[in-house]
């Protein structure tokens, strides 16, 4: 353990020793979250002011008077569409769709036909594609409106033109809402522990071995399991410092959140961070070791970088899993790394509370999984001896 305790220490230094890479690692770990967080809130906004605008971009509404008299009843305001409104929304220059009236439209509602009317979006324009939903919904207004009157004219109870009422319930508490805006938010802290751990991690392993240091200081009477746990406890440890950063700045990042109705319902205080480093320091440790078994099978950085390029990856991936799952929720996994600490880190953003043995699984596959890339670790250094 002293030897172990050594190694620690020179590998500690030596990971703390380039300012450079340390200062654009802790920046990586710091600046992401709360940006996330203030374009988040700025996206909300705009979302909520595209919701509450009353226009609508029109072509020929002087063949309508009927439907002006309906649009300036329920306080909404029209606008002339620009002659190149296709190109408009094509190029996303134009952000609302676009109302064209056939010029017949007032005689066909008058004789009780259907005027048919087009309604011009592009579905790659999102702003527009969210505009069309509330012209098609007021559309329908207009729709059960005529209706209604036409039935009343006759002597028809207007119930039975709609003979169900329907009233929706939302069973989403405010935490739960605010989640589908900040379910980026675990793949961004896995990111930047990646991140903070891989640099350590490939320095250690392939950075020696290219610079020949690796092979003198493994002959030196220390065990294997000394040298690697000493490195590997660097290297994890800095994963782990990363891992407390990048959840520590979303507390002070959700002061900046500049939508009120955001704000009020995303809540990221002591005990969310607890719960999220919980999840996540095993998963650093087991990162950490990965990264050293990729490094140690490499001849040089560069080439040690194009395996770690995987584990990267498979960070990215794996937390698509359970969103591409038609299933729901597993109960498997729950024991894959990553994908469970997104998960239940997931969990943690809409308020649900959560077993202890749904965090000890992880944390134990975390743990066995480290130490069998730690032997694999210990072997490899072992074969750089023989040779």
């Amino acid at each position: 353990m002293t030897r172990a305790w050594l190694v620690f220490l020179k590998e500690l230094r030596d990971a703390l020793r380039d300012r450079r890479t340390l200062r654009a690692v802790l920046l990586s770990a710091l600046l992401p979250g709360p940006l996330m967080l203030v374009l988040l809130s700025v996206l909300v906004s705009d979302v909520e002011r595209q919701a509450e605008s009353r226009e609508l971009v029109v072509v020929g509404l002087a063949h309508a008077p009927t439907l002006d008299n309906y649009l300036r009843r329920q306080t909404w305001t029209t606008r002339d569409a620009p002659a190149d409104y296709e190109d408009a929304l094509r190029r996303k220059r134009l952000g609302d769709a676009v109302l064209v009236l056939p010029a017949d439209f007032e005689q066909r509602l008058a004789s009780g036909e259907q005027p048919r009317l087009r309604l011009i979006f592009d579905s790659a324009n999102p702003r527009a594609s969210a505009s069309q939903r509330r012209v098609q919904e007021l559309l329908a207004g207009f729709a059960r409106e005529r209706g209604t009157l036409a039935l009343v004219s006759r002597g028809v109870a207007p119930g039975l033109l709609q003979p169900l009422a329907v009233d929706a319930e939302d069973l989403a508490d405010p935490a739960a809402r605010a989640s589908n805006f900040t379910s980026m938010l675990p793949f961004l802290v896995m990111m930047a522990m990646v991140s903070g751990a891989l640099a350590a991690a490939l320095d250690s392993t392939a950075g020696e071995r290219e610079r020949g240091s690796l092979e003198p200081l493994l002959m030196n009477p220390t065990p294997g399991w000394s040298l690697v746990a000493g490195k590997w406890a660097a290297v994890a440890l800095l994963g782990m410092f990363i891992a407390v950063l990048a959840c520590g700045s979303l507390m002070p990042g959700q002061w900046l959140l500049r939508n009120e109705q955001l704000s009020a319902m995303f809540r990221f205080g002591p005990p969310e961070v607890a719960a999220f480093l919980a999840l996540l320091l095993p998963l650093a440790g087991l990162l950490a070791a990965v990264l050293m078994v990729l490094g140690i099978h490499g001849r040089s950085v560069k080439e040690a970088q194009a395996g770690a390029s995987l584990v990267v990856l498979a960070v990215s991936f794996l937390p698509l899993v359970p969103m591409l799952s038609t299933r729901g929720e597993q109960p498997w996994q729950l024991w894959l790394p990553v994908v469970a600490q997104s998960t239940l880190m997931s969990r943690v953003l809409r308020g649900e509370a959560m077993a202890w043995h749904e965090v000890a699984g992880p944390a134990l596959a975390c743990a066995l999984l480290t130490v069998l890339a730690l032997a694999l670790v210990v072997r490899q250094m072992g074969r750089v001896v023989a040779r």
